[in-house]
């Protein structure tokens, strides 16, 4: 019943995202199970470490998982705390598993620039033929992670009406149901009204502004799995991770390489807090190695002081 409580808490006054309520239940049921059912008479920083060892030891969980799940039961405190079902948080006494510090994992340009040019046939009009639709969605999913660097669940949950052709924008969903505006690019605007012509084709007549922006070839919207299968179909001769993840890194980590302010970079992607964000200043070695050369003030010379160059003889 708490746990219940709890879960209809996140949903409507938190408003978290269906996939994060899920985890949520997920890990929460997990416990239940631990304990028994006893879920408030477990709550406390010896059984919780137990738990904590259980996940490590038995269930074989990674250390960032272990944490997630630390995490989440944190969270169950706190709301049981306003609920005066407990007095502190007992979570807070436990501590928890080192998680190593792991870079975003990002597409270089050269590698997304090679797939824009292989797929360049699709937004040919000879090519306006319903046998093309999917491609044509497979690579608008690419587009649009890559050139908005949006969220896969923003990705699904777009509508015909979240784009504004004349002002360049689209409205997009974000985490807590937060509305902000993301500008498209000319290009990425073309391919989107292409896209969409090429479905009111295909299904004899245009959709209302409510339906979803992509659907799949049977008329049906977008989900997780379809996302992600379309992203590592499409960019399969790329070694490495491959994932909608993956796509919004690069965006922001070009956006930064190419001096944008990282407020901006913020704003764009929907971070709630600036500390979310400044992961990307990770930048990339030839960036960094371009800056020490230019700054450093021993680059220059080689590593020899003013009085120690070379000096050519008269």
């Amino acid at each position: 019943m708490l746990i219940d409580d709890y879960l209809s808490y996140i949903t409507a006054v938190r408003r978290y995202s269906p996939r994060t309520q899920a985890i949520y239940r997920e890990v929460l049921d997990r416990f239940s199970e631990f304990s028994g059912g006893a879920v408030l008479e477990s709550l406390t920083p010896s059984l919780l470490r137990s738990y904590e060892v259980y996940l490590m030891d038995e269930r074989k969980l990674a250390a960032r998982t272990v944490n997630q799940h630390m995490s989440v039961l944190s969270g169950f405190c706190r709301f049981l705390m306003r609920e005066g079902k407990l007095t502190s948080n007992p979570v807070s006494l436990v501590s928890r598993p080192k998680v190593p510090k792991r870079l975003p994992v990002y597409f270089r340009e050269e590698q997304m620039d090679a797939y824009f040019k292989r797929t360049d046939y699709l937004l040919d009009p000879a090519f306006d033929d319903p046998k093309y639709l999917e491609e044509r969605l497979k690579r608008l999913i690419i587009s649009i992670l890559y050139g908005m660097a949006i969220r896969r669940a923003e990705l699904i949950s777009l509508r015909i009406g979240s784009f504004d052709p004349v002002r360049g924008i689209l409205r997009v969903v974000g985490k807590g149901d937060k509305m902000r505006e993301i500008p498209v690019i000319p290009s990425l605007c073309n391919e989107i009204s292409l896209y969409l012509t090429s479905v009111a084709s295909a299904t004899g007549g245009s959709r209302p502004p409510e339906a979803p922006l992509l659907v799949t070839p049977k008329g049906r919207p977008l989900y997780p799995e379809y996302v992600d299968r379309a992203v590592k179909g499409e960019l399969g001769g790329i070694p490495g991770r491959k994932s909608p993840h993956v796509l919004r890194h690069t965006l922001a980590t070009e956006l930064l390489d190419r001096g944008a302010d990282l407020n901006s970079i913020k704003e764009m992607l929907g971070h709630s807090s600036l500390a979310a964000t400044q992961v990307y200043t990770h930048t990339s070695v030839d960036r960094l190695k371009k800056v020490y050369d230019n700054a450093h003030p021993r680059a220059k010379t080689g590593g020899k002081h003013e009085d120690e160059r070379e000096v050519p003889e008269i």
